[in-house]
């Protein structure tokens, strides 16, 4: 869908096209680190809930299959 989506951008208005290829790569290596810093903060939170639950399936025992 966006291959298509960019041939009818390069079709219609070719030099926004082309600005867009060459930027798409920046911005992304731009937004790497915000991008590993959401990973790394999400994993801290899941420990944190991990921690906070943890009396809690300790009293509910051991699942049965």
């Amino acid at each position: 869908m966006g291959f298509l989506l960019w041939c009818i951008l390069l079709v219609l208005c070719w030099p926004l096209a082309l600005l867009a290829l060459v930027l798409y790569p920046i911005v992304w290596l731009i937004l790497l680190p915000f991008r590993l810093l959401g990973i790394a903060v999400d994993g801290a939170l899941e420990l944190v809930r991990a921690i906070i639950m943890l009396p809690v399936r300790i009293l509910r025992g051991p699942r049965t299959a």
